[in-house]
């Protein structure tokens, strides 16, 4: 563990537990009127709800904590315009980020049009990259994503305007930890170990790493790729014996449309179901994918029901004929 300095500037504005605790007795009555909706549930319930998104969770008490003593807690999700959404990215989190938003979450989505330039989407090109950006959003209007409970923050913009909190909590993040600790982040990027990064991929991770603090999270609430840079977040607490760290909520992968591709993947049309697809395409697609009889581990279409079909329509139906047993 890094040493502790024995003081922080106040121009820095590292998040110390005491800044913890300021910001959320003043949140607490901001956001008393924005959670009428959530009011009549249980903490029980609201638990369920905000749990059910994650197929991990670290730690489960300390989100028990969070939603008892916090009105509103602070979710933070983030994306790379990088290109077409598939169904994955649109209709998976418009679910995710309605349940948090019905249990009295606030749900920041960090779109990460800096990092996508970073990570060389669009061929580096900001204003291509924001374009995109804007598209995803138009589709998460369309697809009905409760937007009441929700803050769409542009990275470029938000990081520019307080440049004086932000890059100095990039420093210390970077500074604290060693390179090859940075290194096993890639994976955040689509990358694996073995990649070559530029030297701006490998600053990447202490980037993410900050945003959590900077947008002031209570839950990192992003996909199972994202795990480790989440799992260095809680680890740069220790360093900085914060103790109210970020609960990390870390939703499931949906797999690509062939055997053995555990990720959906833009840039092989045929594992990807994309929000634009004609009817038409989608069947092809469909009616192509991996599905074996009496094999449910690694089948895809009985994970699309899982967590496509079942949370948005409650029911589907198998029609068949009447000598094959009828429709189930």
């Amino acid at each position: 563990m890094a040493e502790q300095p024995s003081s922080t500037s106040s121009e820095t504005q590292i998040p110390t537990q005491e800044s913890v605790d300021s910001q959320v007795q003043a949140e607490e009555g901001a956001s008393s009127s924005n959670s009428t909706s959530s009011n009549s549930l249980t903490l029980e319930q609201k638990y369920e709800i905000v749990r059910s998104i994650g197929e991990e969770c670290i730690q489960e008490e300390e989100l028990k904590n969070l939603l008892a003593k916090k009105p509103q807690p602070i979710c933070y999700d983030g994306f790379e315009p990088s290109g077409r959404m598939h169904i994955a990215q649109g209709v998976l989190k418009t679910i995710n980020v309605n349940k948090l938003v019905s249990a009295g979450c606030k749900v920041k989505i960090w779109i990460a049009d800096w990092f996508a330039q970073l990570n060389n989407k669009m061929g580096g090109d900001l204003k291509k990259i924001r374009t995109v950006g804007e598209y995803l959003i138009e589709i998460w209007k369309a697809t009905g994503m409760n937007l009441e409970g929700v803050e769409f923050l542009w990275s470029s913009e938000e990081i520019n305007s307080r440049a004086h909190e932000y890059w100095p909590l990039v420093m210390d993040i970077a500074r604290r930890n060693k390179l090859p600790r940075i290194m096993r982040c890639s994976q955040i990027m689509g990358r694996s170990d073995q990649d070559e990064l530029s030297a701006a991929q490998i600053f990447y991770p202490c980037m993410q790493c900050a945003d959590v603090f900077f947008l002031k999270a209570d839950i990192c609430q992003l996909g199972m790729d994202q795990r480790k840079v989440n799992v260095l977040a809680r680890e740069y607490c220790d360093d900085i014996k914060r103790k109210n760290k970020p609960i990390i909520l870390s939703h499931h992968m949906l797999p690509g449309l062939q055997q053995g591709q555990e990720k959906m993947s833009k840039s092989d049309p045929s594992s990807s179901i994309f929000m634009e697809d004609e009817e038409a395409e989608v069947n092809v697609k469909i009616k192509k994918a991996y599905c074996p009889p009496q094999i449910v581990d690694g089948n895809p279409c009985l994970e699309y029901l899982k967590y496509i079909i079942f949370p948005w329509f409650r029911e589907f139906e198998v029609e068949r004929k009447v000598e094959n047993g009828g429709n189930k």
